[in-house]
């Protein structure tokens, strides 16, 4: 279809994306032109502690780039399928949806993608979302420089999470119809993937090497766990060994701060704890007691504690 377009249709054809306001079609399309050519200027990058203790580089793309992103984003690729097996970066996706297909199951084998956003690739970015069956062949390359970063994806830009479903999307059918062949649920919450069921995790190993390696990406080999049923099964902080739940230690920490409460007083417990903002701190634990409820809505206790710490907010309100 765009085989003989010229750059007058391509240019018609970018300026039909809006992808930011202008009333200037010359000075819009010399703005995106200038923006794809110097991407790299168009970040600010920073690192933020994770809790390992190792540190992640955040690319924050500026005001201008993170609208276009925006725009890309939901103009373009939300009007793209991802495959049933991805459980992250989805509207009306949680964490339980991607924990639920685990429940008391024999084995879980759990694995984790390598630098998986900066493993992306700016070819596999262009074959999976702006394609030139859809797209004239400039502007899916320039498409792809607006969202990424060194030729790759980035954590901090708006269109990167959806990308990755994009291009995991084709690797996700393949590992997932085998899994159903063999009776073994499969889902990926971004670089996490899980495997339950009752099954060889080796050979499951060696075929998500195997389609990865297509890709570009590779396991890492420090993060390959198998839990079997005897023990606690955490699918991205959920239990699923006989019912769906937040893990105790998350429990058991919430149980303690709604028992201080109730034995010392919210006032006596911040000061106890040196915490100055009290509103932030109950929206805090409140947000928490929500989760826990979110995951399994029949905890009696918890349930109780919502009703007890909603009470406290309105009172502090008034």
């Amino acid at each position: 279809m765009w085989k003989y377009i010229g750059v007058k249709e391509c240019n018609e054809f970018l300026l039909s994306l809006q992808l930011f306001k202008s009333k200037n079609p010359k000075k819009y399309l010399k703005t995106l032109y200038s923006l794809s050519n110097n991407i790299e200027n168009n970040y600010h990058i920073y690192k933020i502690k994770k809790r390992n203790g190792h540190l992640r580089t955040i690319y924050e793309p500026t005001t201008l780039l993170k609208t276009i992103q925006k725009n890309i984003l939901e103009n373009i690729l939300n009007n793209k399928q991802i495959s049933k097996y991805a459980k992250a970066y989805k509207e009306g996706i949680s964490l339980k949806d991607n924990a639920l297909p685990h429940l008391n199951k024999k084995i879980i084998l759990k694995l984790d993608i390598k630098n998986f956003f900066e493993s992306i690739s700016f070819l596999n970015i262009y074959k999976s979302c702006f394609p030139l069956e859809y797209f004239p062949k400039s502007v899916g390359i320039l498409l792809t420089n607006l969202c990424t970063y060194e030729d790759h994806l980035t954590q901090g830009s708006p269109t990167s999470a959806y990308i990755s479903n994009l291009v995991m999307k084709n690797f996700d059918e393949k590992i997932g119809s085998y899994c159903e062949k063999e009776n073994i649920s499969y889902t990926r919450y971004s670089d996490d993937m899980t495997f339950s069921g009752d099954f060889k995790p080796s050979d499951i190993i060696k075929l998500v090497k195997k389609h990865l390696s297509k890709l570009g990406l590779t396991l890492n080999s420090n993060k390959i766990h198998v839990v079997k049923y005897y023990n606690s099964q955490n699918v991205t902080g959920i239990i699923v060994n006989k019912k769906i739940q937040v893990s105790k230690n998350y429990r058991k920490k919430i149980r303690q701060e709604v028992y201080y409460i109730k034995k010392y007083g919210l006032l006596s417990h911040l000061k106890r704890l040196n915490i100055q903002n009290k509103e932030k701190y109950l929206s805090s634990l409140y947000g928490k007691i929500l989760y826990v409820l979110q995951i399994n809505n029949q905890d009696k206790e918890f349930t109780n504690y919502k009703i007890f710490i909603k009470n406290i907010i309105y009172k502090e309100g008034k």
